[in-house]
């Protein structure tokens, strides 16, 4: 293959993968707008309505090593088929979920979409940061998750108001007979069933072009995107024991689930924080959401991924994430527009640290690169567990905003994280400069 001809075929398989990414972060960032809806549809708790984040990323934990198998056994691209087709099957779910009124056919159905999005995330994002020259994987990797950031612009605000029913007021249904109540909030209920029948056309669409496509080989694992990899002698568990045995990749296993528990954390409960600190609407809380925490995750995206040029990105990520844990707790006992500011603030500064993580944990990875992935990917489960800590606190001290000590601390172990992979990368520097000088 010519250069020119290689270079096409790497800009466009970009493309395609970053496809991806977005569409994950539309999905992911309805969710904000589900656990408002459901909350009401279903008269839950703030920890009941969390269940909603667990049922999604427990996915991630039991699903991210089966992805990382299916990699080494069927190649890239067939696992991203895969992930495309359960992503699909999931968001047709949503159709039954909301004909039988059950709220755990809800957690069920969003369960099915989170295993396709598992193995999506475990192929697409070690794919794209092989995809081209290894000095530039994070750079990479950052811009594809800026198209995840655009998605969390643009999900709340479509999502607000294709879902969020504009209806009956909290005292209204309470003033209403039972079978006026249950017929109204089921009529509710129903508002999901568009918009996911759509996700779900999208995504077999996207399935189709897939399987027709031609992506081009990566380097670290030497074999095709689309190719059959020789089968490992090394067994599974020894694979994730040798594996773990990296501090880079335990690093970044450990910091992820802390990140994906502070993110989750801040866009999910973000319209019942702005109802609550704020006294702002569902409607206007959601527009906040897109235009402001949204607008503002994409924007550091793009900033982080140009700032990167000239700071070290594990140096970066420890400022990001200092000046997170500063905001968190201004949004703890801050009120109106500056807990609104906090919180927007800190959608910018958490905005480069998913790819980040993930690409420091998996370079030079070389044959541990596929399961470094499903281990960093197993991680996100702690998108399931600090919302429960979240709701916890908010319920126990009937102030939503102490909640946010679950994400302040979250944003610690992740500045701690960031430090050591620093000091990480100093270490060879200063090798390297010592040996020279010896050889003068």
């Amino acid at each position: 293959m010519n250069e020119p001809t290689s270079r096409q075929s790497y800009a466009f398989a970009f493309v395609m993968i970053t496809s991806l990414f977005f569409m994950w972060g539309f999905v992911h960032n309805l969710d904000p707008i589900l656990i408002p809806h459901l909350r009401r549809s279903f008269s839950l708790s703030v920890l009941q309505s969390a269940l909603v984040d667990s049922a999604v990323f427990i996915a991630y934990f039991l699903m991210a090593l089966p992805a990382g198998l299916l990699i080494r056994k069927a190649g890239y691209k067939r696992t991203m088929i895969s992930g495309l087709a359960l992503f699909a099957i999931g968001a047709l779910l949503f159709i039954p979920a909301a004909d039988t009124q059950r709220y755990a056919f809800f957690l069920g159905a969003l369960f099915i979409i989170a295993c396709g999005l598992t193995v999506l995330e475990t192929a697409a994002n070690p794919y794209i940061a092989l995809l081209g020259r290894p000095d530039r994987a994070i750079q990479r990797l950052n811009l594809a998750q800026s198209f995840n950031g655009l998605a969390a612009t643009l999900a709340p605000i479509v999502g607000a108001r294709l879902i969020l029913v504009d209806g009956a007021s909290d005292a209204q249904l309470q003033a209403m007979p039972e079978t006026i109540r249950q017929a109204t909030l089921a009529a509710e209920a129903a508002s999901v069933k568009g918009p996911y029948l759509a996700v779900a056309l999208v995504i077999a669409v996207i399935a189709g072009i897939f399987y027709f496509l031609k992506l081009p080989e990566v380097g670290a694992a030497g074999a095709g995107a689309g190719a059959r990899q020789a089968p490992s002698a090394t067994p599974v568990g020894e694979a994730l024991a040798r594996a773990w045995r990296q501090p880079a990749i335990r690093r970044a296993a450990i910091a992820q689930f802390f990140y994906v528990g502070a993110q989750v954390c801040v866009f999910s409960f973000f319209i019942l924080y702005a109802s609550h600190a704020a006294g702002l609407s569902q409607i206007a809380a959601a527009d906040y959401l897109g235009w402001g925490c949204g607008l503002a995750f994409v924007t550091g995206r793009f900033a982080g991924t140009f700032l990167m040029k000239y700071i070290a990105s594990a140096r970066l990520l420890f400022i990001y994430a200092v000046i997170c844990t500063a905001l968190s707790g201004v949004a703890m006992f801050a009120g109106g527009a500056a807990s609104l500011a906090a919180v927007i603030g800190i959608a910018f500064f958490m905005s480069i640290m998913f790819p980040t993580i993930f690409a420091l944990g998996i370079r030079d990875a070389g044959p541990d690169t596929e399961m470094g992935s499903s281990l960093i990917v197993m991680s996100i489960v702690g998108g399931a567990v600090l919302p429960l800590l979240f709701g916890y606190i908010s319920d126990a001290t009937h102030n939503l905003q102490f909640g946010y000590a679950a994400p302040l601390f979250c944003f610690v172990v992740i500045a701690w994280a960031a430090r050591a992979a620093e000091q990480e990368q100093r270490a060879p520097a200063a090798n390297t400069s010592t040996g020279a000088l010896k050889h003068v």
